[in-house]
């Protein structure tokens, strides 16, 4: 069994009374002038899905790249694993299990998706690229995950579907022993085939154990794949707790006017219930 399978299978689901694999406190963030996040709580549990919400400018991309290491707070506190960390690179993040797919998915369409997987990770073996053993995990990844609608791991990356693509880059996110996997519209531009694809890639996720953020316009979806749900609003987390506490119309209403029935923002985890 491959490493990402021992991992996979290691992990059991959690989030009831357990501490998330990731907790945000306080997180501020600045680009010169321009306030982008404003004290920003946010919790990952392991085993859960969780649907980063908000309106173009809320602030979603910048808080998934604090956390992709991308960019680094200005004030505030990361914890992972209940310890304090501090992502200072991509790198790092990568070193705690934290893997992001971005919207773009950064796969290089003249390469098969073998090599797409492995691209700056290339397995060597007496000096020479170690084939068989990164066409062999690559399989048994895309196996694991049940990506069985590629007609070959050797096929180009130009050749697959939308949903196709959206599935071995999670696949490459995955392989390398993740914890945390940040889906940036993991569904945008797919059509309803490859969209079912996709969720029912980001459930499989959840049921071995991941932790996984979803960033998504498409409420539909979001319902449909989160156990938690988060909204930001100008900066600020203006509501987060179980998805059950939601529906589409007060999740629309955070997004838009940084409240829900009339209800003021709370900071997200008060003593109210998590906004």
């Amino acid at each position: 069994m491959t490493e990402m399978n021992e991992a996979l299978d290691g992990q059991s689901r959690s989030g009831d009374g357990a501490d998330p694999l990731l907790r945000l406190r306080g997180i501020d963030k600045h680009f010169g002038p321009v306030q982008a996040l404003y004290g920003v709580d946010l919790d990952l549990p392991a085993g859960q899905v969780t649907g980063l919400c908000g309106d173009n400018g809320a602030g979603k991309s910048v808080l998934t790249r604090c956390i992709a290491g991308v960019h680094q707070p200005d004030h505030g506190q990361i914890y992972f694993e209940g310890r304090p960390v501090h992502i200072r690179s991509t790198r790092d993040a990568s070193a705690l299990g934290i893997e992001t797919v971005y919207q773009d998915l950064a796969l290089a369409d003249n390469l098969d998706i073998v090599q797409n997987m492995f691209l700056g990770r290339e397995r060597m073996r007496r000096r020479l690229l170690d084939e068989d053993s990164m066409e062999r995990q690559a399989g048994e990844t895309l196996s694991t995950l049940r990506v069985t609608t590629v007609r070959s791991i050797r096929q180009p990356v130009a050749s697959l579907s939308g949903g196709q693509r959206q599935a071995v880059a999670v696949a490459k996110a995955v392989m390398w022993n993740s914890k945390l996997v940040l889906l940036d519209e993991p569904t945008a531009a797919l059509g309803v085939v490859q969209t079912r694809i996709v969720l029912d890639l980001i459930k499989r996720l959840r049921d071995r154990g991941l932790a996984v953020m979803v960033i998504s316009h498409n409420l539909n979806d979001v319902f449909e794949v989160a156990d938690r749900i988060a909204v930001l609003y100008l900066g600020r987390m203006v509501a987060q707790g179980p998805a059950a506490d939601f529906d589409r119309q007060s999740v629309v209403e955070y997004m838009t006017t940084g409240s829900a029935n009339g209800r003021p923002v709370e900071p997200a985890g008060s003593a109210s219930g998590e906004g």
